[in-house]
């Protein structure tokens, strides 16, 4: 029998550490996640959450000097109106004991414009363009990336151990820079979720497409906020579902 290789060369394990984050004082969250790009995962997770609509809703993001956790402060209001919600955590079908907050599909925000189904082929590059850019996926392919783009060009990218880590680390980029992701195509290495289709409404993203499939409730929530869904994107055969 042959023994399994043990440090060899090109044998590296994925990066996973539990960062957790408080809210106006209040634990909100613990991740089990890749340690970079942390801030942005921050920002973009309050923002899928409704905690924050742009960076200045952020008022304070302060990291922990002694281990990987933050303390945010966002407006009062805002922090009571997301709390009061009729909404229920759930454990999500994500990579691991992945939990998330749910909301009924009346409160999915509705885009007022039905987004245009983009180029397929132009799609199937850009995704050639997120694999190249995967650093922790050449040398480990046990990871999940996710980025913005405006059907051109790559805006953001991010790659972790949680699919729905990766989306929230592109929603951060995009408003640490300044700038919303609204009407965007998100791009996903796995399969389109109900708690990441409820995500990309929430950011009133236009497409979300995936070399995987949806989720039955994916494809609800897409209805409910006018996105398209694009399956199978980098097959000969890709899937799309319209509002």
């Amino acid at each position: 029998m042959t023994e399994p290789a043990t440090g060899a060369p090109g044998l590296d394990a994925v990066d996973e550490v539990p960062v957790w984050l408080e809210v106006n004082g209040e634990p909100a969250v613990t991740w089990m996640c890749t340690p970079d790009q942390l801030p942005e995962l921050v920002v973009g997770w309050c923002y899928g959450e409704g905690y924050i609509d742009a960076r200045a809703d952020l008022l304070s993001m302060r990291p922990c000097a002694k281990e990987p956790g933050f303390w945010v402060t966002v407006p009062n209001e805002r922090y009571q109106t997301v709390e009061g919600q009729e909404r229920r955590r759930v454990l999500a079908s994500g990579c691991g004991a992945v939990t998330t907050i749910l909301g009924s599909l009346s409160r999915v925000p509705r885009r007022t414009t039905t987004p245009a189904i983009p180029d397929l082929e132009r799609t199937r590059a850009l995704f050639k363009a997120l694999f190249a850019k995967g650093e922790r996926y050449q040398h480990t392919g046990g990871i999940h990336a996710a980025a913005l783009t405006d059907g051109t060009t790559l805006l953001a990218h991010a790659e972790d151990i949680g699919r729905h880590n990766a989306v929230d680390k592109v929603m951060g980029q995009r408003l640490l820079a300044g700038e919303q992701p609204d009407d965007l195509i998100l791009l996903v290495t796995g399969r389109i979720s109900g708690e990441l289709a409820f995500k990309a409404a929430r950011a009133r993203i236009a497409v979300v497409a995936t070399p995987s499939v949806p989720s039955t409730v994916a494809v609800e929530i897409a209805r409910a906020a006018g996105m398209v869904l694009i399956g199978r994107a980098v097959s000969g055969q890709p899937q799309v579902w319209t509002p």
